[in-house]
């Protein structure tokens, strides 16, 4: 069923649609907006004191995008997606994301030696097989990023885009393809407090996302320890990769053409083969991390 925004009385403005001036506007019919509400949840209609529904004048322009994404090819449900995705920003945490569009992703505590390896993984499994793919890494503090850039410089030789984030004093423009552009984060990002790794391409996604437990001021660097989740699906690695666009000041769409559609969650089967994978890889983890222990 679709879901309605209530308003105050009073609250109503010009704009506001009924679902028939909706439908003439757009040229999508009645029944069929009343089934895209049914079945997808769009568009959202307003219910006013007076018990009628109404639509923003917004809607006209989103309705219109959803036709160019079928006009295009895409499935009805991909193209409610994409233009859901594209008009609503995420979050400033990947962490955060993550776990909200994955409910059941796991959540595991590791030591930071053990992420460090992780993240090593994911970033020669990159260089070996993505294919210019959008690279973002989140490093904490500077002093930590340094420590790491000569590696990602390399990295960033086969990526079409490359974007750290660090407590740096200034950020650095747009990047070229092939450099890394550094962006600081403000005192109250949640993302200096997180550490995050995520490939996203048409041929390797991946996303491993961190948050340091408070608390550990005393406790050696290596020892420190995070609450850590990752994903393989693409529609988890698209969202990640749209945070970390966001919190650099970008359009969604310097993440690569196909990150809004992949962000459409596919069926049952497909996650749970990605589910399967992750498992393997999570057991994998928890030995290496028991053996630094």
């Amino acid at each position: 069923m679709a879901h309605d925004r209530s308003t105050d009385a009073g609250s109503t403005s010009v704009g506001d649609l009924a679902i028939g001036e909706l439908a003439e506007a757009t040229g999508v019919s009645v029944p069929t907006l009343r089934m895209w509400e049914q079945r997808h949840g769009f568009p959202v209609a307003r219910r006013l004191p007076s018990g009628h529904r109404r639509y923003e004048a917004a809607d006209i322009e989103l309705v219109r995008q959803v036709l160019a994404h079928r006009r295009a090819g895409l499935r009805l449900d991909q193209s409610i997606s994409r233009v859901q995705l594209a008009a609503s920003p995420p979050t400033a945490s990947v962490f955060a994301e993550l776990r909200g569009v994955n409910v059941g992703l796991p959540v595991h505590r590791l030591s930071k030696g053990t992420l460090i390896a992780v993240s090593w993984a994911i970033e020669d499994e990159f260089m070996a097989r993505a294919q210019r793919p959008h690279l973002y890494g989140a490093f904490q503090r500077v002093a930590f990023y340094e420590r790491a850039e000569a590696r990602w410089t390399d990295l960033a030789r086969r990526a079409a885009t490359t974007i750290v984030f660090a407590d740096f004093d200034e950020s650095d423009p747009p990047a070229q393809a092939g450099t890394v552009r550094r962006v600081g984060l403000p005192e109250d990002s949640p993302l200096r407090s997180e550490w995050a790794v995520v490939c996203d391409s048409d041929d390797l996604c991946i996303a491993l996302s961190a948050w340091e437990i408070p608390g550990q001021t005393d406790v050696p660097d290596d020892r420190r320890e995070f609450e850590a989740v990752w994903s393989l699906r693409p529609a988890d690695v698209a969202t990640a990769a749209l945070v970390c666009a966001t919190a650099a000041g970008e359009s969604a769409t310097v993440a690569s053409e196909g990150a809004l559609l992949r962000a459409v969650r596919p069926g049952p089967r497909v996650d749970a083969e990605w589910a399967a994978a992750e498992a393997l890889f999570a057991r994998m983890v928890a030995y290496v991390d028991r053996r630094q222990r």
